[in-house]
């Protein structure tokens, strides 16, 4: 039987024939489909007869393993025990879209994935351990592959040296017969390969330049979380020494390791110079809570470069959120209020007392934000 071709602009049929793409995957079938970069070709990750059968089909190397392709980025935690923030942070950023990683994995036979998959389907996957993992963002990739059921193993649909194709007619140029399924998405919205990232602990390096750029990687990787006040003497250094001690507290890492993994914060004033230290009553209540490293603050002006790499913006009133809006409106989903309950009263040129609510209450701010700073990061 030849390969059937489905087209996802037949509205009456579409449906219908995806859903039987789908299972002939989960039966061990191959099936050639559309991804926002390239067109791939895959089968199901269960069964050690299909996984022979594609790379036969593809004239692959034995010694050369297949990325392992999902419907959604909560997969992958089938596939990875321990991944390191690196991999949670790219994950979340880079996913879906056109981003492979390869992930360390030392225990495969650990993974949710091994109660299901044969021991030498997963020597097949985690070669040295690693394995690669993609998520694309196109709606018939998802839909194929969320329909599908199981983890699917696959590649760029064409034999081994020839390009990788970017429309279905290139696809069956080489595959015509040889697969069950092919699905017409069009042409692909990017003319070049994923971007493959390897992490390696709290390293990453960039194996194959794509479709995502080294820049956008480097700040993907990082997770910054930026302060913002008026002078950047009182409240935001203050709420930063803070979030940075208790941060590196709930890691169980160093100051230093907090930044090795990736983790930066910051502050800024809207209305200062730069290079002043911190006000003598901050350092007092910081001082207080053995945070010595406030003494090394030095304030700096709120920039759009701050803005743009930040993850999170946290404000200490509204009108410095209204500041950062103002500077760069596209970040107003990620600035708010350090306080949901409210503004935090500026201390500067008040007595001690009025430092020590002001400290109090941006403690209780940022123990509240850093747990859900926390929370976000586990949820990759």
């Amino acid at each position: 039987m030849g390969t059937v071709i489905v087209s996802a602009s037949d509205t009456n049929t579409y449906a219908e024939q995806l859903a039987a793409a789908a299972a002939c995957i989960r039966g061990g079938g191959l099936v050639v489909f559309p991804t926002e970069t390239v067109y791939g070709v895959g089968t199901t990750v269960l069964r050690l007869d299909a996984v022979e059968r594609l790379r036969a089909v593809k004239g692959r190397s034995s010694t050369q393993p297949f990325t392992v392709h999902i419907g959604a980025r909560a997969d992958a935690r089938a596939m990875l025990t321990e991944p390191s923030p690196i991999v949670r942070r790219l994950a979340r950023r880079g996913w879906p879209g056109p981003l492979t990683i390869i992930c360390e994995e030392p225990h495969p036979e650990r993974t949710e994935l091994a109660r299901s998959c044969p021991p030498a389907v997963l020597a097949e996957i985690y070669r040295d351990g690693k394995v690669g993992l993609r998520c694309p963002d196109h709606p018939v990739a998802t839909r194929l592959l969320t329909g599908a059921g199981v983890p699917v193993v696959a590649s760029s649909a064409n034999l081994h040296g020839q390009p990788p194709p970017l429309d279905l007619s290139a696809a069956l140029r080489d595959l015509d017969g040889r697969v069950d399924y092919a699905i017409d998405g069009g042409p692909t919205r990017f003319n070049t390969a994923s971007t493959i990232v390897e992490v390696r602990g709290l390293e990453w390096r960039v194996v194959r330049a794509g479709a995502v750029d080294e820049r956008t990687l480097r700040r993907w990787s990082r997770s910054e979380v930026l302060f913002v006040c008026t002078g950047n003497s009182c409240r935001s250094p203050m709420a930063e020494h803070l979030f940075r001690h208790k941060l590196a507290q709930r890691l169980g890492l160093s100051l230093d390791g907090l930044v090795a993994a990736g983790y930066h914060t910051s502050s800024a004033g809207v209305a200062c110079g730069g290079g002043l230290p911190a006000s003598a009553g901050a350092v007092e209540q910081m001082t207080h809570r053995g945070i010595e490293s406030i003494r090394e603050h030095r304030s700096q002006p709120l920039t759009v470069e701050l803005v743009h790499q930040a993850e999170r913006i946290y404000a200490l009133s509204s009108e410095h959120r209204q500041a950062v809006i103002d500077l760069v409106p596209a970040a107003a989903d990620k600035v708010s209020l350090l306080d949901p309950a409210g503004p935090v009263a500026d201390p500067f040129g008040g007595s001690s007392a009025e430092y020590a609510r002001c400290a109090e209450q941006i403690e209780r701010a940022v123990d509240l934000r850093l747990e859900e700073f926390l929370n976000e990061d586990r949820d990759w």
